[in-house]
Order: C-alpha cells, then structure tokens, then sequence
C-alpha cells in the first residue's frame, strides 16, 4: 500500500501531462512539471527497495515519460542552414514598469540587441527608457503603454513597417504590439510582443486557452515570424505545445536552455522558477544561443536570443525540399 500511495502521484502526473489534460486546477500544476520529473525516480527506487513489483513497473513508465519529456529541453538540436544575418532579440516583462530602466537600457548596449519586445509597460516606463538613451539604441518602434499591465511595445534597430497592435480581448485584456523588421541581407521578419491571458484563477482558464489559440501562427509556407513575450505557460501546457506545432520552435528548447527558470522568486514571491517566457522563431530560422538574464524589480527574467535568419536563396530551398 505504501509503494503504490507513493508511485500515484507521479503515475497520475504522468498521465495527465501525456494526454494534455490541462484543465482547471491542472493548469497552475502542470507548470511544475520538470520539479515532479526530477523526483519520479524516488517512488521507482522505494518499489525496487521493497521488492515491490508492479508499484516498480507503473514508476518506471512514469519516470521514463516525465524525464523524456522534460529532459530534452537541456539538449541544444540540430540548426536549420541559415546564412543570412544575426539577429539578437530581448524580451522582457516589466512588471507594470516596475522593471529597472537603467537595467534593461544598458542590457541593450550591453549585448548589442537588435529587436527589444516588452511587456506590461507603461508610460512612465516609456519615458524613463527614453530619457536613458534607449531611442538612440533601437530608434524604430510600435508602442502601447498603458497604466497597469496591459501595455506593450516593440523597438528595433531597423526600420518597422507593417505595425500594429493585437488586444487578447479575454482576462486581463493584455496587448501586443507587432511590426515588420527590414533587415538587410534577410526576408523581412514579422515580430509580436506577445503576451496571453494568465490561468491565476479557476474563472481565468478559458481566458488563457482563448488567448493562446489566437496567437497567431507561424506560416512554413509563407512570411518569417517570431512571438516573443511573456506567454504565461510552459512547453508542458497543450495550448502552446498546438502554438508551436504550426511551425514554431521554442528557441530557449532549440538552445538547451528550456529548463531555465523565467518567471518565480525574483521579487520575493516563495514560487520554484518556471519557464514562462519564450521566444517562439519559425522553423526556418537558427537559434545559435539562448540566455535568461536578470531585471531588477520584476517579476520575470529577460530572455535574450541570438538567431540567424534565412537568406531568400535558403527559403527557397527550403520550400522546394
């Protein structure tokens, strides 16, 4: 009775995160999927301990099926050729601008960033950035700040056309500002600051699910895209896993960084980190390397990509392969 009070959990764990059963109270859980992962192999070592053969056998297929889902994500995958130019992209949420300007501005200089897309940004964020030099940095952008949560923004070092802005007309009714990148040497790029509807409650749920099934998906047959922001789920949620499947790869995955914790106890709250924020890329584009940084008085860590974009000779190629 033991064993098998010990193998459960995991059992029931496993399960639920194979069939995408992702509803309600599961959803918050699943998010600590690679924490439950990391301890499976406990009830399978009680069982084998005990000689306890079935409770060891159901363990077994559990911790095989939580760490093969999870494991992955710290091993680096095979590139796409791309010999276009690189591009290195930052996202950030600011905690209803509670984020550190001076922080994010010199991160900017700092690692040279192309494309900045930032979430939960205000006015007085906009303006503090502004006055640090930030629209001498990256002096194109598509800018929504609002009081609160809601805002978003894009900046780039080139020119944006195309811009525009997304509202998630659900919960907490967050917006994304989005606009094409012309860079030279590549196709353009189209890129969103994304930013869905948060599952903090039962009521929310639905929000969040309507708000992942409107991200907009990627076009293997058509225009380079990136979504990069604060997704409010993990790899191990069925709606983002259904986001990535129109031909997204998760670049933090691609690198061997997808177990780095973006969100959780950087401003106090007692939450092991989960893995949050993402920088979604088409297929076609090579993530050459991924790092999760610090932004004092937020929440989330910013997440700083470097890819290199496809030439038109490599999509072409592409689509007659």
């Amino acid at each position: 009775m033991l064993c098998w009070l010990t193998v459960a959990p995991t059992a029931l764990w496993a399960a639920v995160r194979l069939l995408g059963l992702d509803r309600g109270p599961l959803v918050q859980a699943l998010a600590f999927t690679p924490y439950i992962a990391g301890v499976s192999v406990l009830p399978l070592a009680l069982a084998l301990a005990l000689r306890r053969w079935w409770p060891a056998a159901v363990a077994a297929l559990a911790a095989v099926a939580l760490l093969g889902v999870v494991a992955t994500r710290a091993l680096a995958a095979p590139q796409p050729a791309a010999a276009g130019p690189t591009v290195r992209l930052l996202t950030a949420n600011l905690l209803a601008g509670t984020g550190d300007a001076r922080t994010l501005v010199e991160l900017v200089r700092r690692y040279e960033v192309d494309v900045l897309t930032v979430q939960e940004f205000t006015p007085d964020a906009q303006a503090a950035l502004d006055q640090l030099g930030l629209d001498r940095l990256l002096p194109h952008r598509q800018l929504n700040a609002e009081v609160g949560t809601p805002g978003s923004g894009l900046y780039s070092r080139w020119p944006l056309t195309d811009v525009g802005l997304r509202h998630n007309l659900n919960g907490w009714g967050f917006t994304q500002a989005y606009g094409t990148v012309t860079i030279p040497g590549a196709p353009p790029v189209r890129v969103e600051s994304a930013h869905p509807s948060a599952p903090y409650a039962l009521d929310q749920v639905g929000s969040w699910r309507a708000d992942l099934a409107a991200q907009p998906p990627a076009t293997p047959d058509g225009g380079l895209q990136i979504l990069a922001g604060d997704f409010n789920a993990t790899l191990d949620h069925g709606p983002l896993r259904a986001l990535l499947r129109t031909g997204y790869v998760d670049a933090a995955d691609a690198a061997g960084e997808g177990l780095v914790g973006t969100w959780g106890p950087y401003d106090g709250d007692l939450i092991p980190p989960v893995t949050i924020d993402h920088v979604l890329v088409d297929r076609r584009i090579a993530v050459r390397s991924v790092r999760v940084l610090t932004l004092p008085g937020s929440d989330h860590r910013p997440v700083l990509t470097t890819l290199t974009l496809p030439t038109s000779r490599d999509l072409a190629l592409s689509a007659s392969t």
